[in-house]
């Protein structure tokens, strides 16, 4: 997963993308999410971050982790173009 590089993110949760020139907000979980994804961080260490950070279980974070991600998808944060080369 790779959040395009033009992609802006606020410390309040402010998320713009210049491609599609769309934005919208994330709560303080979302930004230290789309945060550790640009910093390459793994699906894994970032589960592991937010259920020691945050009052939630395992299947929990599944669940809303990957609504998340759909999301972030239909908002056309990340890079297909690198995605499809990494497979």
């Amino acid at each position: 997963m790779k959040i395009n590089k033009n992609v802006s993110i606020s410390e309040n949760g402010f998320v713009f993308n210049p491609t599609t020139g769309e934005s919208f907000t994330v709560n303080p979980i979302g930004v230290e999410i789309i945060n550790m994804i640009k910093m390459h961080s793994p699906e894994e260490e970032i589960k592991k971050f937010i259920l020691e950070k945050y009052a939630t279980d395992s299947s929990g974070f599944d669940k809303d982790f990957y609504d998340f991600i759909q999301m972030l998808k239909s908002y056309n944060l990340f890079d297909e173009e690198n995605e499809e080369n990494e497979n």
